[in-house]
C-alpha cells in the first residue's frame, strides 16, 4: 500500500535532498519546492497529505506561506511541520500562530523528523470519519463536520489549521470538562510529545479569534487549563 505524499519546501538543496532521500527510503511519495511561491503552486496542484516547510525562504517566506495555506479552504486541512533554524520560543510561537502544527529545529536528525511526521499523520488518520461513527458535533452554534473537516458558526465557515481543528474537536466532544495544557497536548498529539504548554495557549487564542462571538465559550480555568462551556437548553 503506497504511503502518503509529502511536500518538502526548502531553498537549501542539500537539506531538500536529505529529506527527500530519507522519506522515499521509508516509502513516502515526495514533491519538492525551493520557494514560497512554488510551494503554494505545488500544494494547490497535488494537495499533499502533509507539508514540511522551512520558514526561511527567499521571496514569500515560510510564515506567509503558512498563513496563506491555512486560510485557503483547499489546503487548510493539510498539516504543516515547520523547519526553523531558530530555537527561540518567540519564533516557534510565531510559526504556530501562522498555522503550523508542529516544528523541528535545524540541525535535525532525519529519523526524528520522520518520527514527528508519522505521529502527525497517525493523528490525521485517527480523526478520519472512517474510524468513528460520529460525523458531526454541534454546540453553542459551533458546527463541526468531521467528514469534511469543516467548522461553521452561524452559517459562516471558520478556517482552522489542522491542530486548531483537533483541539476544538476534542474540547467540544467533552463540554464542561476541564483539561490541562498537557492533557490537551496528549489528546491531539500523543503522550510525551515535545511541545511547550505555551504553544497550547497560542492555539487556543487563535481558535477564539476565529470563532469570534462563539470564542467566549472556550473558557480558561485559571491555574488548570481550558474547557468548552456546557450547553444549557441549546436548540
Amino acid at each position: 500500500m503506497p504511503k502518503e505524499t509529502v511536500l518538502i519546501v526548502d531553498d537549501e538543496e542539500s537539506i531538500l535532498k536529505l529529506i527527500k532521500y530519507n522519506l522515499e527510503n521509508d516509502g513516502y511519495k515526495t514533491a519538492a519546492a525551493a520557494s514560497g511561491e512554488s510551494a503554494l503552486s505545488k500544494a494547490f496542484e497535488i494537495t499533499p497529505d502533509i507539508i514540511v516547510l522551512d520558514l526561511m525562504l527567499p521571496g514569500l517566506n515560510g510564515l506567509e506561506v503558512c498563513r496563506l495555506l491555512s486560510k485557503d479552504k483547499r489546503t487548510s486541512h493539510i498539516p504543516i511541520l515547520m523547519l526553523t533554524a531558530r530555537s527561540d520560543d518567540s519564533d516557534i510561537i510565531e510559526g504556530l500562530e501562522a498555522g503550523a502544527d508542529d516544528y523541528i529545529t535545524k540541525p535535525f536528525s532525519p529519523k526524528i523528523l520522520i518520527a514527528r511526521l508519522k505521529t502527525i499523520l497517525r493523528r490525521a488518520h485517527k480523526n478520519n470519519p472512517d474510524t468513528s461513527l460520529q460525523t458531526a458535533i454541534s454546540i453553542h452554534k459551533i458546527y463541526i463536520n468531521l467528514e469534511k473537516h469543516e467548522v461553521t458558526t452561524e452559517g459562516s465557515q471558520v478556517e482552522l489549521s489542522f491542530t486548531e481543528f483537533a483541539i476544538l474537536t476534542f474540547l467540544c466532544r467533552n463540554p464542561g470538562w476541564v483539561y490541562s495544557r498537557n492533557q490537551i497536548i496528549s489528546a491531539v498529539k500523543g503522550e510525551n510529545y515535545p511541545v511547550t504548554e505555551r504553544s497550547v495557549d497560542v492555539q487556543i487564542l487563535g481558535i477564539r479569534k476565529k470563532l469570534k462571538n462563539q470564542g467566549e465559550f472556550l473558557e480558561t480555568v485559571r491555574g488548570i487549563g481550558y474547557r468548552m462551556a456546557e450547553a444549557v437548553n441549546e436548540t
